[in-house]
């Protein structure tokens, strides 16, 4: 066996493991990010265990469980219409620098999702004071 051969199949098993990299790779991202998110909720569990045994007043642990319950924020649909639509106007204006048509279409199709998340956004009010608004608004009607 040369040299040659020798290369010639190091070359091929390193182009196949590249291809299982490639294929496990987001399953792998997909496992650590649910590990570590898991460990972040055990040890905060843990926390709150530790913490409420030194705690008598019982007002005091349901004050403490409260804030570190997980609040859900409502999506501010104006707020990613923006960031969407200039990710699309810079796909776009990369297109036209670049000469890459297909990217011309991606970044305007981008741009347009954009757009209509900023017009949902003034359609379907997420904070209560706007929810408040509209209601008053529609019984003044």
């Amino acid at each position: 066996m040369n040299m040659v051969e020798v290369a010639e199949g190091m070359l091929g098993m390193f182009a196949i493991g590249v291809g299982y990299v490639a294929i496990l790779l987001p399953a792998l991202i997909v496992l650590i990010v649910f590990f570590y998110r898991n460990k972040d909720k055990k040890n905060r569990y843990e926390a709150v265990v530790a913490v409420s045994k030194n705690i008598e007043d019982q007002s005091e642990i349901k004050e403490l469980l409260y804030d570190l319950k997980e609040k859900k924020q409502p999506i501010d649909y104006r707020r990613t219409g923006v960031i969407t639509l200039f990710t699309g106007v810079g796909l776009f204006l990369f297109g036209v620098f670049f000469l890459l048509g297909s990217l011309k279409g991606v970044g305007a199709l981008v741009a347009a999702i954009g757009v209509g998340q900023i017009i949902a956004g003034y359609l379907y009010p997420n904070t209560s004071e706007e929810l408040t608004n509209a209601v008053e608004n529609y019984e003044k009607k």
